[in-house]
């Protein structure tokens, strides 16, 4: 039956192009062999019996959890002076537009230097604008961040899920241990953060032990 609907396709278009197109007679000859070209290469190669088989979306590669732009771990304050600044940089991420994002928290930075979120958001928006790398610019700004608030825990959080995206799975073990170590039994970021570390050992394998000495 098929068949019978593509020979009905070729002689509309024969006829569109020879009376509708109103092809000229020497044409029409070359124009007719395009169309009987065509119908035989679908002969030789086409399956239109074939039943659809849509494409299944290839799953994600496992990673240390969410993307770096993730805020959702009740570390950044979202009512305070900056949170039009880092909802704004987070909108630019969200587009793939990383330069903005991090031109947008340099701006609150002017306005509010010593704000934790602000410099850690800038950290986050120059690693994902370096493609998940950890660039000095970066480490500097997680940096900045840890010393306006060395309790805070976004900065190491978001420096050590840095240093594991660029590969660097040590330094981001040991900065997520002294991490771990002080956070509060019933903080919300520490599943999420015992859940990534869990992922980073089992990475690392054998030569790390359960638990590493935490630093300084």
């Amino acid at each position: 039956m098929i068949w019978l609907w593509i020979l009905l396709a070729a002689a509309l278009t024969v006829l569109g192009i020879f009376w509708l197109g109103r092809l000229p007679a020497a044409s029409r000859p070359l124009a007719g062999a395009a169309v009987m070209l065509g119908l035989t290469g679908y002969a030789l190669q086409g399956s239109p019996a074939l039943p659809g088989h849509p494409v299944a979306q290839a799953a994600e590669p496992e990673g240390f959890g969410e993307a770096i732009t993730d805020r959702q771990q009740g570390m950044a304050n979202r009512f305070g002076p900056a949170a039009q600044w880092i909802g704004m940089s987070d909108g630019f991420m969200r587009t793939g537009k990383t330069e903005l994002a991090a031109q947008t928290l340099e701006k609150g930075l002017e306005r509010y230097p010593d704000n934790v979120d602000l410099w850690t958001g800038l950290g986050n928006a120059l690693v994902a604008h370096g493609g998940g790398v950890m660039s000095p610019a970066a480490a500097l700004a997680f940096d900045e961040a840890a010393k306006r608030d060395p309790s805070h825990p976004a900065p190491p959080f978001f420096a050590g899920l840095a240093m594991a995206q660029s590969g660097d799975l040590k330094g981001a073990e040991a900065v997520w241990n002294r991490l771990l170590q002080r956070s509060p039994a019933d903080a919300p970021w520490r599943p999420d953060l015992e859940m990534r570390l869990a992922q980073l050992r089992q990475a690392l394998g054998p030569e790390l032990p359960l638990e590493s000495p935490a630093g300084p």
